[in-house]
């Protein structure tokens, strides 16, 4: 490298160094044959940029040299000037832009002779104005309806997962929605070519026909590539759907809500089953229009005059068809069971409707039961420590305690009778809530009792209770069964049951209170020996009159509060503490939700567990984690509670009978009602008599029977969809290709789904599932009012109040940002990161205006055959190759990360800082019908066609935009002219542009690395050459340095030893003055 440093310590203006770097984009390179031993840069070879410095890339070989712009054919530009350096190109632009504006520029007279940018393609997007224009001509056109039509292969149905019809968007609908847009608008593009000869094949992808020759070895190659692409010529089939049932309508309608808060009592009453639903169903409608429209406006495609709405009749019987099958199947059935209950909406919730927020506190007890007898096995074990003998427990939920049925152990864990002796006289206690209280077990002066605790605890409680625990004895908790206690608030006698290995030495005492109303292991335990399922809480959840002296007290305030003090009055809490967990939220109220026993509604999981699991191993998950996820989801749920106590949704179809309450659910009463829903709608389910909703032959005990007043969950409305959108509508096939939705709808719509298409038709609605995770903001916080954090969409589109802080990027920019993040996991938006984003839109806006200003004269006849390209022409064609197929790849593995990457390098540094640079001056100062400017152009229009479909699926409104303003009609190879981007298809495959040399492709590899220091000075030491060589990854390189002879081109500003030489244009050299007319040279034309 002592070369190079002899170069940066000397006086001339201009140096050459290389920077080598890691390849930024995979390229399919061909395996080369032969290898140079070195490679020669010349400075006496060819013409390159710079002001006072020059060289030439020169391969020495046995049989073959080139150069830079080596051509088949002459040029129109002789050789004579490789003694002439070019300036930066944008020297003549600048000058002959400057005298087109009547400034000075000496006299300017060959202004009109530079061959400058021409276009209506505006560089800033205007997108507030331009992107509705857009949308107005797609829609005016039928654009996205001529595309499906058109295309003629197999359909691609991504089934849309419903949001909740309940308020304005957010930035998680703009992800979700987006990323669905981008998969279907790539497979509207993606398209299929039929078998053909040869010679039909080049004319689709630009390579000429090459003769039999070529032909025979070269066809079976592109039949193998063309037949891949049958498998996307796919009819896309997009129909949005939304969500129109629930408590997201019902509690947080604006009709509703406001309508009770307006209302006095007796005006409350009045407020009858269906004038609710009338509000709730005209509150869902008018959201799906708001919602409607901004999808819309973030450029999504779809079947937007026929979306799916679950309140539509259509959609409810079916929904009541698969509630039919499976109750038919025996999987829905009837029974009092503890579920997830929420006080504040009134209705049971399924585990999709619930959350867990960090932070709850509870508030824990260790509490103490007193033994009354042993079983006949155990006398002899615990005799000695009657009538002081107690059962330790703890619980978080004391207002459980007066339902409490039993006491369970592990039969298989070793349990202690302990000795309890208080380390002070005086146990520290503390008032207030978050403190540590000492109970009166604790304080009592009498004897402390005796207490049964897991022997592998008694170290942790010694510590916790800050008491001195001595082991008396031990034994297996099996010995503990059917032992007796006295109930501690109702004095009656309840036993020591074994329960399951949810009891462990984790956590607590080893001994778990146990009541079958209030939790799901209690209830089994419970089944199993046969416990009362005792539920006092009503569905305020407030005790009922069954919790005696705790009637009418709130269970999860002064209820609580309640228990504990009665239990500490009788001498049975050792100690009280605050316990932070996780606990069970309602997802709409946000509030605390209890387990009660209740008559509802259930779907038999286990009954079809075993063939869900089977149909999750048959589907692609992406990312490959949510199958793991899904897996351990569905292997565990307990069964499915499908009623729920709201007056809005779809009715669960059962009558009772008056006097027994038995439920009459048949093929045929269920049936009947389905036929009046279709043509109805549910809302007959509460304006027509029970006479009419039976069938003929039970109307004559229409007396005898009640309507049932529960509806469907929610979650098995929308997860319903498979049967009522794909199963019923033309044009949309079962199971679909793809669903996609955030990561928590693995315990949502992905599950309910599943369970009702396992249920009934034996496999999964879906092929492959794509997840994505949440939105937060740049700091990774989750967005927050309170925060103001939030970043709205739709002001992201149009701009805010205020412009500076809140600029109007575009749909295209919101899109953009779609597109560059890793969205399998949480992303993040805001301020600075749509900034970034804005400027990598601007700087590929930027790109594709150089295309189409440069292309303003061009015409297909022009074009330049492949074969008589010069190298650089080649080498651009080949990385414009290598991206297509990239970026391919990007949309196929949906990894649409990876296209926004290898496009913003790809348009801003390999075309923009390198190609595009280099080609500047063949362009404007080469000649209009010159050789080296049509060869240009004929590269140009390849990388324009080519960006522009790339781009089209996430930068629509950019993609149509170019498309508008083509200078050019691009016609198919049916011969039809492609009005629009997206019925130009994706681009052809070309193998002849991936099959450069390898050396070649290696070589201008590294030329792309090249650096040009700027001038360090006007001391510079004339007529000096510097020349050296180095080693470059083991390569030879010769480098050459030296002043340029002769004078500046008045028109080039390229300096040329022939300036002066011509008495009627003294001040230009001799290619321009061939360019100007004074010797005219014929254009090249293409040789196919």
């Amino acid at each position: 490298m002592s070369v190079l440093k002899s170069f940066k310590s000397s006086s001339n203006p201009s140096f050459l160094f290389f920077t080598p770097t890691k390849p930024k984009l995979p390229l399919k390179t061909p395996s080369s044959s032969s290898s140079s031993s070195h490679k020669v840069w010349s400075h006496r070879s060819c013409s390159f940029v710079g002001k006072t410095s020059y060289f030439c890339p020169r391969k020495i070989s046995f049989n073959k040299s080139f150069t830079l712009f080596s051509v088949k054919h002459c040029s129109t530009s002789s050789f004579e000037e490789c003694n002439r350096v070019s300036r930066r190109s944008r020297g003549p632009v600048m000058a002959a832009r400057k005298a087109s504006q009547g400034k000075k520029q000496e006299d300017g007279k060959y202004k009109h002779t530079v061959d400058l940018p021409k276009t209506k393609f505006g560089m800033r997007a205007n997108s507030v104005v331009r992107e509705p224009e857009i949308q107005k001509l797609w829609e005016d056109n039928q654009v996205f309806k001529r595309v499906v039509d058109r295309n003629n292969g197999g359909s691609f149905i991504l089934h849309d997962g419903p949001p909740y019809a309940n308020g304005d968007l957010h930035i998680g609908h703009a992800l979700n929605k987006v990323l669905k847009d981008i998969i279907n608008r790539y497979k509207d593009e993606s398209e299929a070519v039929p078998l053909a000869p040869f010679g039909t094949y080049g004319k689709l992808i630009g390579i000429p026909d090459p003769g039999p020759e070529i032909a025979s070895s070269t066809n079976q190659k592109l039949r193998v590539l063309i037949l891949s692409k049958l498998l996307q010529n796919y009819k896309v089939r997009y129909v949005p759907g939304w969500d129109c049932h629930g408590l997201p309508i019902e509690l947080k309608g604006k009709y509703y809500l406001a309508l009770l808060q307006s209302m006095d009592y007796d005006a409350r009453k009045e407020l009858t089953p269906l004038k609710l639903r009338s509000k709730a169903a005209k509150f869902a409608k008018d959201t799906v229009k708001t919602q409607m429209k901004a999808f819309k406006r973030y450029a999504i495609w779809g079947d937007w005059d026929n979306p799916y709405l679950t309140l539509n009749p259509e959609y409810e019987a079916a929904q009541i068809e698969v509630f039919s099958q499976m109750a038919l199947r025996g999987y829905i059935y009837r029974g009092r069971k503890p579920v997830h209950w929420s006080p504040s909406s009134r209705t049971a919730l399924a585990e999709a409707e619930l959350e867990y927020p960090e932070g709850h506190i509870s508030r824990s007890v260790y509490a103490i039961f007193k033994l009354v007898s042993a079983s006949p096995a155990s006398n002899e074990l615990f005799k000695e420590f009657f009538p002081n003998l107690c059962l330790a427990i703890w619980t978080t939920t004391p207002w459980t305690v007066p339902a409490n049925a039993a006491v369970a152990v592990n039969a298989n864990l070793q349990y202690a009778v302990v000795d309890l002796h208080s380390l002070s006289e005086d146990v520290p206690s503390s008032e207030g809530s978050g403190k540590r209280l000492v109970g009166s077990a604790l304080k009592s002066v009498q004897r402390k009792p005796f207490l049964i605790v897991a022997l592998d605890l008694v170290p942790a409680l010694e510590s916790k209770w800050h008491v001195k625990l001595t082991v008396k004895k031990t034994c297996l908790g099996s010995d503990l069964e059917n032992c007796r206690y006295i109930h501690p608030i109702d004095k009656r006698e309840c036993p020591v049951v074994i329960g399951g290995d949810y009891i462990t030495t984790e956590s607590g005492t080893g001994l778990v209170h146990t009541a079958p109303g209030h939790g799901q292991e209690d209830y089994i335990t419970g089944l199993k020996y046969g416990l009362p399922v005792v539920s006092p809480v009503d569905d305020e959840g407030k005790f009922t009159e069954e919790a005696g002296k705790f009637s009418g007290l709130d269970v999860l305030g002064d209820g609580n509060t309640a228990v504990v003090k009665y239990l500490d009055e009788n001498l049975s809490i050792i100690i009280e503490e605050p316990y932070k967990h996780k606990y069970p939220y309602d997802w709409r109220t946000k509030k605390p939700t209890i387990f009660r026993a209740t008559e509802q509604w259930f779907a038999s999981v286990e009954g079809f567990r075993e063939a869900a699991m089977n149909a999750i191993g048959h589907v692609t998950w992406i990312p490959a984690q949510a199958e793991n996820r899904i897996s351990a989801m569905i292997s565990s749920r307990s069964d499915w509670c499908i009623s729920r106590q709201r007056t809005w949704g779809v009715p669960i179809p059962v009558f009772y009978h008056v006097d027994s309450k038995e439920p009459l659910l048949n093929e045929e009463t269920v049936d009947h009602i389905k036929s009046i829903i279709s043509q109805k709608g549910s809302d007959a389910w509460w304006y027509m008599s029970v006479e009419d909703l039976l069938p003929q032959r039970y109307r004559s005990k229409a007396s005898e029977y009640q309507k049932g007043t529960d509806t469907m969950d929610v979650w098995f409305d929308s997860g319903s969809s498979w049967a009522a959108v794909l199963g019923k509508r033309d044009n949309l096939r079962y199971p679909a290709d793809l669903y996609l939705e955030g990561t928590d709808q693995h315990r949502g719509w992905f599950q309910s789904s599943l369970l009702t298409s396992i249920a009934t038709k034996g496999k999964a609605p879906y092929a492959r599932v794509v997840t994505h995770g949440f939105v937060l903001d740049e700091r990774g916080r989750k967005m927050s009012k309170s925060l103001g954090n939030v970043v709205d969409p739709i002001t992201v589109i149009e701009g805010g109040k205020n412009s500076k802080d809140a600029p109007s990027y575009g749909a295209d920019v919101l899109r953009l940002w779609v597109s560059s993040v890793d969205y399998t996991n949480d992303v993040g938006i805001g301020p600075q990161i749509l900034s970034q984003i804005s400027d990598v839109y601007r700087k590929l806006r930027g790109t594709l205006r150089y295309l189409l200003s440069n292309l303003h004269d061009w015409k297909t006849e022009n074009a330049v055959s492949y074969g008589d390209l010069p190298i650089i022409d080649q080498y651009a064609l080949f990385q414009l190759e290598n991206v297509v197929n990239n970026i391919k790849d990007g949309y196929e593995n949906y990894q649409f990360y990876k296209i926004f990457q290898i496009i913003q390098r790809f348009a801003t540094v390999d075309l923009s800082n390198f190609y595009f640079d280099v080609a500047k001056d063949r362009l404007y100062v080469g000649g209009t019908g010159s050789y080296t400017r049509r060869s240009c152009q004929t590269v140009l229009v390849a990388h324009l066609l080519s960006i522009v479909r790339l781009i089209a699926p996430i930068l629509p409104h950019l993609a149509e935009d170019v498309w508008q303003n083509l200078p050019f009609e691009h016609t198919s190879e049916d011969g039809s002219v492609a009005k629009f981007v997206f019925e130009s298809r994706w681009p052809h495959s070309n193998e002849r542009w991936l099959a450069m040399n390898a050396e070649d492709v290696d070589f201008y590899g590294k030329l792309l690395e090249v650096e040009i220091l700027s001038s360090m000075g006007n001391g510079i030491a004339e007529s000096i050459p510097y020349s050296g060589d180095c080693l470059i990854q083991g390569k030879k390189v010769w480098v050459g340095v030296s002043r340029a002879d002769g004078s500046k081109c008045e028109r080039c500003w390229n300096y040329s030893t022939k300036v002066g030489s011509f008495s009627e244009h003294p001040t230009l050299c001799s290619r321009c003055y061939n360019v100007v007319g004074v010797q005219p040279l014929p254009v090249v034309a293409a040789v196919s």
